[in-house]
């Protein structure tokens, strides 16, 4: 089972955090759940390697633990990934560097839609290719430059490098023809892979200080190394570093 937390999003999230890191907080956390999503396989760390070694372990503890499970259901009517709003959406696709698809509209048109394009967000043409966001209401508008109307539909949405704002690729009807939907999908990432350069992370917050750009979340930023569940000051960070 492959769960992404969004760890700064709300309380909720990091104490899952935390229940994988003996009570302290960081912005990663790793562990193999079996397919109950409660189960623990392995040990929990910050990462695989700290837990289960180099690149060639890795893939071997996943072939061993995924030949003890008979996989069951059909991957293609699994749920659409979703995130809980717009904003956050936004900021992990610019962070990923993936475009955002935008599913928008009344909430009756939303379940019709979600239902009919499970199989094709899971397809293997299409899947890890894209984030995907449902949303009923209307506030993403602020966010995209040209919004094409910004009425009910599809929006491929190309957000920039730290995801304060998108443009909008195409957009097409809800009840578009699947065809219509992949073509657009394959045209619009071979032209974001062939002008997006791929970020260097260290040039890319140097960058983002430099012009006093500044994400927030619902909860604030930095990790509790020490478990006393108060987030470490860059003071005392520094203080443990020498």
């Amino acid at each position: 089972m492959c769960v992404r937390i969004e760890s700064y999003e709300n309380e909720e999230n990091q104490k899952i955090v935390r229940s994988y890191l003996n009570g302290r907080f960081a912005n990663t956390a790793f562990c193999i759940l079996a397919p109950d999503g409660k189960e623990r396989l392995t040990r929990s760390g910050r990462g695989p390697g700290q837990v289960i070694g180099d690149e060639q372990a890795f893939a071997r503890a996943l072939n061993d633990i995924a030949a003890r499970y008979e996989p069951r259901g059909n991957l293609r009517e699994a749920a659409m990934p979703d995130f809980p709003g717009f904003k956050l959406a936004l900021n992990i696709s610019a962070a990923d560097q993936r475009l955002l698809v935008l599913l928008t509209g009344t909430e009756e048109q939303l379940a019709n839609a979600e239902k009919r394009l499970r199989p094709l967000a899971w397809d293997s043409k299409v899947q890890g290719r894209f984030h995907y966001d449902v949303e009923p209401s209307s506030t993403w508008k602020q966010q995209l430059s040209n919004n094409h109307g910004a009425g009910s539909g599809i929006y491929i949405i190309k957000p920039d490098s730290y995801g304060l704002k998108g443009d909008v690729f195409g957009k097409l009807p809800l009840d578009a023809p699947r065809k219509d939907i992949t073509q657009l999908l394959a045209r619009a990432n071979r032209d974001y892979a062939a002008t997006t350069e791929k970020k260097v992370y260290s040039d890319h917050v140097a960058e983002g200080r430099r012009k006093g750009i500044r994400i927030e979340m619902g909860m604030p930023f930095g990790e509790d190394r020490d478990g006393d569940g108060e987030i470490d000051s860059r003071n005392r960070n520094r203080r443990q570093r020498r």
